[in-house]
């Protein structure tokens, strides 16, 4: 197996969030100020952050998933200590029958499950366990097209609501220990490889 080249383009011109990307052309010159989904911050004139990768030591877990078929409308399988397989098809808002799942779905779920997790954790280790015992976490992934037009195809914006929980310092604690914020904000270490 050898790995593919990628293709990266620079991020000069874009500002990193927590809550995603954004273009500094459209942030407010008079307040230079970046909503970050748990508050915001002020932001120095000219001033651009570069996105590195969180690079893993090691791993506890991992999980293998198998996609077969129509792409976006085949089949989808993980393996491991309890396997499932899904019919995937496209949503009808983009022209599909939407009679099975999509990989937004299963984002949304898995975002929202690893969100709940990290925050009940973090309440755990404030001793405030019982602030976050009736949490609810509800996941909201959107499907669209890039502002930015070099980039064709599709992305992603995600939104993440708490419910039952009203510590913004645990939710914001939640929000940096999360493995899927952590993914977003920080960038994942992705290796494309061929057999």
């Amino acid at each position: 197996m050898h790995p593919t080249a990628a293709v990266l383009r620079p991020l000069s011109h874009r500002v990193l969030t927590g809550s995603g990307v954004r273009y500094a052309r459209n942030l407010d010159p008079s307040s230079r100020r970046i909503l970050t989904g748990v508050g915001s911050r002020k932001l120095k004139p000219n001033h651009m952050q570069t996105r590195g990768i969180l690079s893993l030591k090691d791993h506890v877990y991992f999980s293998k998933a198998e996609a077969s078929g129509a792409g976006r409308n085949g089949i989808v399988k993980s393996f491991g200590d309890a396997p499932l397989e899904l019919k995937m098809s496209m949503p009808k808002s983009t022209g599909g029958k939407g009679d099975g799942q999509n990989p937004e779905q299963l984002f949304a779920m898995g975002y929202s499950s690893c969100f709940l997790g990290a925050l009940q954790l973090a309440a755990a280790r404030a001793n405030k366990k019982e602030l976050a015992e009736n949490a609810k976490v509800t996941a909201k992934v959107f499907l669209g097209h890039p502002e930015n037009p070099d980039l064709d195809g599709f992305g992603l914006r995600v939104e993440i609501n708490v419910e039952g929980c009203s510590d913004d310092a645990i939710i914001a604690q939640a929000h940096e220990f999360c493995p899927y914020s952590r993914a977003l904000k920080h960038g994942a270490e992705v290796t494309v490889t061929k057999s």
